[in-house]
């Protein structure tokens, strides 16, 4: 039986090696590095953590624990060894990045099944099945080879995140449900409307112009934007009516409360496939992620927002999974070919993690000749892929686990505990781990 070819060494790609391993199979990991390096990249480690040493919260019955804890139950090496290379970090699972790499990478250089090649990677095997995994840095010469695959206009290099709230959070006293000039695709409006008086929007303008950057750890990320996707320091950084007649152009809208136009307006879309939240239309920042919380709490409706995302521009190779992909991480018009991480359009180091564990357990299920089984859509691992493969591939933004991915309580339970927000979040993780218990115990 032939090796599973899988391109990039980094979270997702060691953990696809791994799975594969542990099943029994052979496989080949390509990584570039040291032969060519990024701009990120400090190291030849495979599993280089490159921004935060953070993996998000331990916390119980939250969604960045769920989503650690099924990986933990289908024997994660990576969130095996984020345990042991932990570090002091609150209730967050934080790791020293050098011992957390480098025990990746003796655990990986020592399974006897997963060969390690040292090279760049240009083109997708036509005759073998492949992860790509290369990240959001992946090379020029293979991102062509990508676009040629999927589509040119399904490849994308800048990666442009609008901020997501909790439609529960929003004050619905004062954002307003309407399209521009009436214009809807069916009977509802598709936006809700945060308006604006004058004063409120000099305010909100000088406290963009005054809020804290993030550090870009790389440095084109500050360099290269597109005109199409600027952040909304730099619109703002033209003129103080540029987000007026940008983002926030209050045309063919009116305020219900005053019969009038608002000076200025902010818009929420509704999320597909993410349960009651809503996107800040065209508010790509480059904030502390702080900054971001008490600048947008200044929206006229968004003063007790709960933020499920928050904004960002930054490099990034990713596809337009939800155009390409089906729910086991495979190309729909080539099955042999799985992405993985980042370049999958996820966010974060576990649910990158995650996605080299399903593609790396359905590659095995390709190999062998089994029947692919996605994973059970009430799991954070399986809203994730559901995600991926399911979005808007019109508005497709990458994404971490939240809860709005998974799907909701049925509605008798929403009932029973809609007073009590940390119930529901516990039934959905006692649900979901329940979900992929039964899952293991059909298919492991």
């Amino acid at each position: 039986m032939a090796s599973i070819q899988i391109l990039g060494g980094g979270l997702a790609g060691c953990e696809a090696a791994w799975q594969i391993a542990r099943a029994g199979h052979a496989c080949v990991l390509t990584e570039m590095r040291p032969l060519r390096s990024t701009d990120a990249h400090k190291t030849s480690q495979l599993a280089e953590l490159v921004c935060s040493n953070s993996l998000k919260s331990e916390s119980p019955d939250s969604a960045p624990w769920l989503l650690k804890e099924e990986l933990r139950r289908l024997d994660s090496l990576l969130l095996a060894v984020a345990q042991k290379a932990r570090v002091p970090g609150g209730q967050a699972l934080t790791v020293d990045r050098e011992a957390f790499a480098e025990q990746v990478s003796t655990a990986i250089a020592a399974n006897p099944l997963i060969e390690i090649r040292r090279g760049e990677a240009t083109s997708i095997p036509d005759d073998a099945i492949t992860v790509v995994a290369t990240g959001p840095l992946t090379s020029g010469p293979l991102a062509a080879e990508i676009a040629h695959v999927t589509g040119t206009d399904r490849l994308f290099f800048y990666d442009s995140i609008s901020p997501i709230v909790d439609a529960d959070s929003i004050d619905l006293s004062i954002a307003f449900r309407a399209s521009r000039y009436g214009k809807s695709l069916d009977a509802t409006d598709d936006y809700l409307n945060c308006p604006f008086d004058r004063a409120q929007y000099e305010r909100f303008v000088d406290a963009i112009l005054s809020a804290e950057p993030v550090p870009a750890h790389i440095p084109q990320d500050r360099a290269q934007f597109f005109e199409a996707c600027l952040p909304i320091e730099e619109l703002a950084r033209r003129g103080r009516e540029t987000l007026r007649f940008g983002p926030m152009k209050p045309v063919g809208l009116v305020d219900p409360r005053t019969g009038r136009r608002p000076y200025a307006v902010v818009q929420l879309r509704q999320e597909n496939l993410r349960a009651a939240s809503f996107n800040l239309v065209g508010f790509q920042n480059h904030m502390r992620f702080a900054e971001q919380a008490r600048v947008f709490r200044m929206i006229p409706g968004l003063e007790h927002a709960e933020f499920l995302r928050y904004g960002q521009i930054h490099r990034n190779t990713y596809i337009n999974a939800p155009a390409l992909l089906a729910r086991t991480l495979q190309l729909r018009t080539r099955p042999s070919v799985f992405f993985a991480g980042q370049i999958s359009g996820v966010e974060g180091y576990v649910e990158s993690i995650a996605t080299g564990l399903v593609a790396g357990r359905h590659a095995i299920e390709l190999a062998t000749g089994s029947e692919l089984k996605p994973f059970p859509r009430e799991t954070a691992i399986g809203s994730l892929c559901a995600y991926v493969s399911g979005a808007d591939a019109r508005n497709y933004q990458p994404a971490n686990i939240t809860f709005d991915l998974l799907p909701p309580l049925d509605d008798d339970t929403r009932q029973r505990l809609r007073h009590d927000k940390k119930a529901r979040h516990a039934e959905v993780c006692r649900r979901a781990l329940a979900s992929l218990d039964e899952y293991r115990s059909v298919y492991a």
